[in-house]
């Protein structure tokens, strides 16, 4: 049985759509939006929208979950023009990347009751509603992170609402969650972004990389709309990880230039250790 019978999904995108995919393959009646009208339109043809909201998003009143499914930039936004039409709702999430200015916003808004911030550890480097699937989040992490004022019960209802959808919610602080995303995931989009463009720079052209190659500049490829999105929310924290980069890069311009072996092969061999173990070696 699903936890609700109803549901808002904002943006039909890559996550967005995959989630209305799985709530309606559910049973779910989902209405959907997105500033694309050709993207609702797809969803509508598919089944897995079954009707739109209004261009000010009319329609949400009936939503028993809601979601805001969009660049993180535009999240507090979208839930102030939700926030008068949240009649029904007993869950509102959003599902980006960034936690502590979305949660501090639905405070704000009078929403923290009933606000859950939602962050699925789903997706690629491809966006869009062509990207959506089913099963996008099967086995796939996804970080919770309440408000001080979230009620048990909604916490309770996100849970529901991501395990019925085959994910494994768990639960964090909205800032400790912004602080540690800034290295596992933020960081190496940047750094995908930036080797992309020191190979760009010289002529390379992505057709003549190997496999790691392509495996390092894979990210490369995502959207730069979200990604810009999200690196200005998770500035302060983001800068710090691209400093220690920076700092690592510049330990192997020194070794290089002063051809200290000793020193390129601890610094390889330390980085093999942490691959191999899975947590970084001192």
């Amino acid at each position: 049985m699903t936890p609700v019978r109803t549901a808002a999904v904002v943006g039909l995108g890559l996550v967005g759509g995959s989630l209305a995919r799985d709530l309606a393959a559910r049973g779910v009646r989902v209405l959907g939006h997105d500033r694309d009208p050709a993207s609702v339109e797809a969803a509508l043809r598919s089944g897995a929208v079954h009707a739109a909201l209004g261009p000010g998003l009319e329609g949400a009143e009936e939503a028993e979950l809601v979601v805001a499914a969009v660049p993180v930039t535009a999240a507090a936004a979208v839930l102030a023009e939700l926030a008068p039409r949240l009649r029904a709702a007993r869950l509102v999430t959003d599902v980006g990347s960034t936690k502590a200015s979305v949660c501090a916003a639905a405070e704000a808004l009078g929403l923290g009751g009933r606000f859950v911030g939602s962050h699925p550890l789903a997706g690629s480097h491809l966006s869009g509603w062509e990207a959506s699937r089913t099963g996008l989040f099967a086995g796939a992490r996804v970080f919770l992170s309440p408000t001080a004022g979230t009620s048990g019960s909604a916490l309770a209802l996100a849970r529901e609402v991501w395990w019925t959808v085959g994910a494994l919610p768990e639960t964090v602080d909205a800032a400790d969650h912004d602080r540690r995303l800034a290295l596992t995931s933020h960081l190496p989009h940047l750094a995908s972004a930036a080797l992309a463009l020191a190979l760009a720079d010289p002529g390379v052209r992505r057709a003549e990389l190997g496999p790691g190659g392509r495996d390092a500049t894979r990210l490369a490829g995502s959207s730069p709309e979200m990604w810009t999105a999200i690196s200005l929310d998770n500035a302060a924290a983001l800068a710090d990880a691209v400093g220690t980069l920076r700092d690592r890069l510049d330990a192997l311009h020194g070794a290089l230039r002063r051809g200290d072996e000793a020193a390129l092969h601890a610094t390889f061999a330390a980085a093999r250790g942490w691959w191999r173990d899975g947590e970084p070696q001192p």
